[in-house]
C-alpha cells in the first residue's frame, strides 16, 4: 500500500476557450492527511479537484490513486468515484434527484448494491448528518445549509477513502458553517483523508496538517500552516490575509509580552494560555 493515497504528476489542462487551468501541477497527499488547498481565484483549485475524481482528464500528466494511474473506463471511473468523492461548492451543481432519500441512494444503485444494504447505508448517513427529519422533502425545497449536508451525504454514503470539499462553508451563515466544520472534523478523526479548498486562513491554521498554495495552475508553495501563514510576502502574492491569532502573537512579541521564540499558536485559546504562563 502506497504512503500517498493521491498523486498528480505534471498535470496540464486547458479549457475550450484556451484558458490554461493547470500548467504542470504536481502534488501528493498522504493517507489520512488533512490538506488545505488555497490560492487566489483562478489558480486552478476547482479544476484540480475535477481531475481527482475523473470528471476531467488531463491533457498531459497523470493522476494516481494508491500508486496506480487512474483507469478512465466506465468501470474504472465508478471505482475511482467510490474511493474519491467530491462535494461541489454549489450544492445545486451536484443534487438532481427529486427527493432527499432518492438523492442519497442514487450512487449506491449505480454500484449494484442490494436493496437492504442501500437502505442501511442511507439511514445511517442521514442520522449522522441530521438529515432524517427532511428525508422525504423535495431537494429544491431545502435551505442552503440543508442542501450542503445532503451533498456531503451523497458522498459519505459511498464510504470513500478520500473526501474533497470545494469551499465547504461558501454562502453559509455562521451557524451552518460551524456545523459543516464540525462534521469535517469528525470525518478527519475517523481516518478519512480530507482535502478542501478555502479562503478562510483562520480555519486552515486550526485544521490543516499541510497547506498547498496554488498560483496560475502550479504549486507555488507547500508546508505546515505555521510555515505558510508566517510568510508575509507569500500571503500578499496569493491575496491571503495572515490569520488573526498570528497577527496578535506578532504584536505581543514586539511589545515584549511574549518571548521571540514562543511556539506559534493556532487558536486564540493557546495564545491566552501563553500569556497566562508568561505572567505566572
Amino acid at each position: 500500500m502506497s504512503e500517498w493515497i493521491l498523486e498528480g504528476e505534471d498535470l496540464q489542462y486547458a479549457y475550450e476557450d484556451g484558458t490554461q487551468a493547470l500548467r504542470g501541477l504536481s502534488f501528493a497527499v498522504r493517507r489520512g492527511e488533512k490538506l488545505a488547498i488555497m490560492g487566489p481565484n483562478g489558480s486552478g483549485k476547482s479544476t484540480l479537484f475535477l481531475h481527482l475524481n475523473g470528471v476531467l482528464k488531463p491533457a498531459a500528466g497523470r493522476v494516481l490513486v494508491d500508486g496506480q494511474p487512474v483507469d478512465y473506463s466506465r468501470k474504472g471511473l465508478l471505482e475511482l468515484r467510490r474511493r474519491v468523492g467530491i462535494v461541489f461548492q454549489d450544492p445545486d451543481d451536484q443534487l438532481f434527484c427529486a427527493d432527499v432519500a432518492g438523492e442519497i441512494s442514487f450512487g449506491l444503485y449505480n454500484l449494484g448494491l442490494k436493496e437492504g444494504e442501500i437502505r442501511r447505508r442511507v439511514q445511517e448517513v442521514m442520522e449522522e448528518l441530521g438529515i432524517t427529519p427532511f428525508g422525504d422533502k423535495p431537494v429544491h425545497a431545502l435551505s442552503g445549509g440543508q442542501k450542503k449536508r445532503v451533498s456531503i451525504a451523497d458522498i459519505l454514503v459511498m464510504e470513500p477513502e478520500v473526501l474533497i470539499l470545494d469551499e465547504p462553508a461558501s454562502a453559509l451563515d455562521p451557524r451552518h458553517a460551524r456545523l459543516i466544520d464540525g462534521l469535517i472534523d469528525r470525518l478527519s478523526e475517523r481516518g478519512i483523508t480530507v482535502i478542501l479548498s478555502t479562503h478562510d486562513v483562520d480555519r486552515a491554521l486550526i485544521w490543516a496538517d499541510r497547506v498547498l498554495l496554488l498560483e496560475e495552475g502550479r504549486v507555488l508553495a507547500q508546508g505546515t500552516p505555521e510555515e505558510i501563514f508566517q510568510d508575509l510576502p507569500l500571503l500578499e502574492r496569493t491575496n491571503l490575509e495572515q490569520p488573526a491569532v498570528l497577527k496578535m502573537a506578532a504584536i505581543l512579541r514586539r511589545q515584549g509580552l511574549l518571548p521571540a521564540d514562543v511556539a506559534v499558536p493556532r487558536r486564540v485559546e493557546e495564545l491566552e494560555t501563553m500569556l497566562q504562563e508568561r505572567r505566572s
